[in-house]
C-alpha cells in the first residue's frame, strides 16, 4: 500500500498585512515549525485523520460544505477542493502532528491544509504545480470552511525557502525569493504570543474585505493595489471608514516594496520603523488590534526593540519584535513585566528563523 510522510511550515509576515484580498504585496517567510502528515492511500472512498491532541475524524472523499466542521473542515475542505478541480480521489488515512502554535497568527490552519494537500497530490500522483495547490488551499479555506482569506499564508508556506524571505504578488502569485539574514546583523526577529486567541466570530475580517472591494469598485479599480494617487482616492471616498481601510492598504503595500529593497541591499537594521507604521496603521486605520498586541509593542519599544508590529489577521495572535541579539531578553523580560501588570496570561516567545518550504519528507 502506498505511504509517504508530508509536512508544511507556518508562516511569519515581515510586513504586508491584509494587502493580498487587495492583490496585493506581502514579504512572509516560511517558519521552522512544521504540520506533519503521515498518509496511507485507501481505496473504498473514504478519509480517516486523526490529530494529535484533536482526536479523529473520518469522512467520505466527496463532502459538501458545511457537513463536516471544526478542524476536520480543514482537511474535509482541501479534498473537496481537489474534487471539484477534477482530480479523483479513492481515499486516505492521515495522522497529523503539529508544531505550528494554533491560535497565534502562524497560519497553523494553512499548514495543515498544504500539508494535506501535498499528501493527498502525493497519493495519487495527480503531478499538481504549486500555483494549483495555492488556489486549491485558498478555495478550500474560502468556501468550505468559510474564512474569507486571501493567498499569502499558503504562498508562505509552500514555496518559503531557506535563509529567504518571499515577496508574494497576490495578484500574479508569483513568489520570488529575497535574502532575509538577521543573525549576520546580529538581529533576531522575535515572535511574541500574547495567548489572546483570534476573536474573528463577528466577521470582522470579513468585514474588511468588503469594505476594500466596495472601495475599489467605487474607484473604478480593479483592486486597491492599482491606486495611483492615494490623496486623490481618499478624496473621491465619501465614507469615512473606507478612508481608514484603503489608506492602509495602499501604504502597506509600499512598506513591502520599501521592505524588500532594505533586504536586498543588506540594510536588515532599517526595518524597524516599517514594522512599527505597519503596526500604528493596523492600529488607527484598519482597527484590528487588541490590548495584548499594543501592549507588546509598546513594551517591545520602550525596551530597545527597532520596531515592532502585530501579524496575522487580528484580533489576537503574535507580534514580531526586531531586536538586537544582545538585548533580546531584555526586550522579553519588558514585555512580560506589562503583561503582569495589566493580568494578561503569560506571553510565549520565539525567535523566527527563514526556513524550508512544504514538501515530501520520506
Amino acid at each position: 500500500m502506498r505511504t509517504g510522510t508530508w509536512s508544511a511550515p507556518g508562516r511569519v509576515n515581515i510586513i504586508g498585512e491584509h494587502t493580498d484580498y487587495s492583490g496585493g504585496y506581502a514579504l512572509p517567510f516560511a517558519l521552522a515549525q512544521r504540520t506533519v502528515v503521515h498518509a496511507r492511500l485507501r481505496a473504498d472512498g473514504r478519509i480517516t485523520v486523526a490529530s494529535d491532541g484533536y482526536g479523529e475524524v473520518e469522512f467520505p472523499v466527496a463532502t459538501r460544505p458545511g457537513e463536516v466542521t471544526d478542524w476536520g473542515a480543514h482537511v474535509a475542505g482541501v479534498a473537496w477542493a481537489l474534487g471539484r478541480s477534477g482530480a479523483a480521489l479513492s481515499g486516505a488515512d492521515l495522522r497529523v502532528h503539529s508544531a505550528v502554535p494554533h491560535g497565534a497568527g502562524l497560519s497553523s490552519s494553512h499548514s495543515l491544509e498544504c500539508a494535506v494537500a501535498l499528501a493527498l497530490d502525493g497519493l495519487h500522483d495527480l503531478d499538481l504545480g504549486r500555483d494549483q495547490l495555492v488556489r486549491i488551499v485558498q478555495h478550500a479555506e474560502n468556501e468550505y470552511v468559510g474564512a474569507p482569506t486571501g493567498v499569502m499564508d499558503q504562498m508562505a508556506s509552500l514555496y518559503g525557502e531557506a535563509d529567504r524571505a518571499i515577496l508574494v504578488d497576490a495578484r500574479h502569485l508569483t513568489a520570488e525569493p529575497v535574502p532575509c539574514e538577521f543573525a549576520s546583523s546580529g538581529l533576531d526577529l522575535v515572535i511574541v504570543d500574547t495567548r489572546s486567541r483570534h476573536r474573528h466570530a463577528d466577521g470582522e475580517y470579513g468585514a474588511r474585505r468588503r469594505t476594500c472591494h466596495e472601495a475599489a469598485e467605487s474607484l473604478g479599480l480593479k483592486d486597491l493595489r492599482d491606486v495611483a494617487d492615494l490623496d486623490d482616492a481618499l478624496a473621491r471616498l465619501t465614507d469615512p471608514v473606507a478612508v481608514r481601510r484603503v489608506r492602509h492598504v495602499v501604504r502597506e503595500n509600499a512598506r513591502v516594496l520599501d521592505a524588500v529593497e532594505l533586504l536586498r541591499g543588506g540594510r536588515v537594521r532599517e526595518l524597524g520603523p516599517l514594522l512599527t507604521a505597519s503596526h500604528a496603521s493596523l492600529r488607527d486605520d484598519y482597527e484590528i488590534t487588541v490590548p495584548e498586541l499594543d501592549v507588546t509593542v509598546e513594551a517591545a519599544l520602550a525596551a530597545g526593540a527597532l520596531g515592532a508590529r502585530m501579524i496575522g489577521g487580528g484580533f489576537g495572535g503574535s507580534v514580531i519584535a526586531l531586536v538586537e541579539r544582545a538585548g533580546r531578553k531584555s526586550v522579553e523580560a519588558a514585555v512580560e513585566d506589562a503583561f503582569r501588570r495589566r493580568g494578561f496570561a503569560e506571553p510565549g516567545f520565539h525567535v523566527a528563523h527563514p526556513s524550508r518550504g512544504a514538501g515530501r519528507d520520506r
